[in-house]
């Protein structure tokens, strides 16, 4: 990935990647649409995103060695920590090793869980 470049777009972002980065980040996007079908795709902190109700669901970014996925919210990591296995994990970060396939169902429960947080969010305001 070209760390200078500015993008506009998460096929952008996609496309700049060298495999198994791509087929990872497809199979990770894939899995917050069909969790979030209401959410809108954004590129923010220069990262692929997606937002439900104009709020960050979560965001996602190809590293060196491995994926992160960053639900920008620390209570979504613990919530699910159990289901973790042998993820590495930080505050707000689950890695996922290149190696190793997406945690789809794992991914998809934390993404329903951020999308209803952001819907109750909006609710309230």
């Amino acid at each position: 990935m070209d760390k200078e470049k500015v993008f506009k777009t998460i096929d952008e972002y996609i496309d700049s990647l060298d495999e198994p980065h791509q087929n990872m980040m497809t199979a990770l996007r894939r899995a917050i649409r069909v969790a979030a079908p209401d959410a809108v795709e954004a590129i923010s902190y220069n990262m692929p995103a997606f937002k439900v109700n104009g709020r960050i669901l979560v965001y996602f970014a190809a590293h060196t060695g491995h994926i992160g996925f960053y639900p920008a919210n620390a209570e979504a990591i613990r919530m699910f920590s159990e289901e973790f296995g042998s993820l590495n994990t930080s505050k707000g970060t689950i890695r996922f090793q290149l190696d190793k396939k997406i945690p789809v169902a794992l991914v998809k429960k934390i993404v329903k869980y951020r999308a209803d947080q952001n819907r109750l969010k909006s609710v309230k305001k």
